[in-house]
């Protein structure tokens, strides 16, 4: 499956500005949410084909933002990869019992992020 819509779910500007440079090699279209509730909202508008989901944000947090995401009926195929500078093993172990696909730590290299797209295409 091609990557056609990617959604980013991030508060920090520029960290938003990093995965975005990232991820437009891939040539999909990558959307921007700046919390968690917004991101909801995009998921189920935009129907993206991977979600790169913060945790820390104001409002809903990436955790219960992810848990929405993959238990919403329109919405629960769509794999979100948690994007942390929390990345012990409890956080990896919380992230998939909220439905994660996966996650991965910041700092994060350009391939670490790549690597990720090239999983769920």
């Amino acid at each position: 499956m091609a990557m056609n819509k990617i959604l980013i779910v991030e508060d920090d500007p520029i960290q938003q500005q990093k995965l975005h440079g990232i991820l437009k090699q891939t040539g999909a279209q990558v959307f921007i949410a700046t919390n968690g509730q917004q991101g909801i909202t995009m998921a189920e508008q935009e129907k993206p084909d991977l979600i790169f989901m913060d945790i820390v944000m104001p409002g809903v947090d990436g955790f219960s933002a992810c848990r929405h995401i993959t238990g919403g009926e329109s919405t629960r195929d769509i794999p979100v990869v948690i994007v942390s500078s929390k990345h012990q093993e409890a956080d990896r172990v919380w992230a998939q019992l909220q439905g994660a696909s996966s996650l991965v730590a910041k700092p994060f290299s350009d391939q670490d992020i790549l690597d990720q797209v090239k999983e769920f295409s």
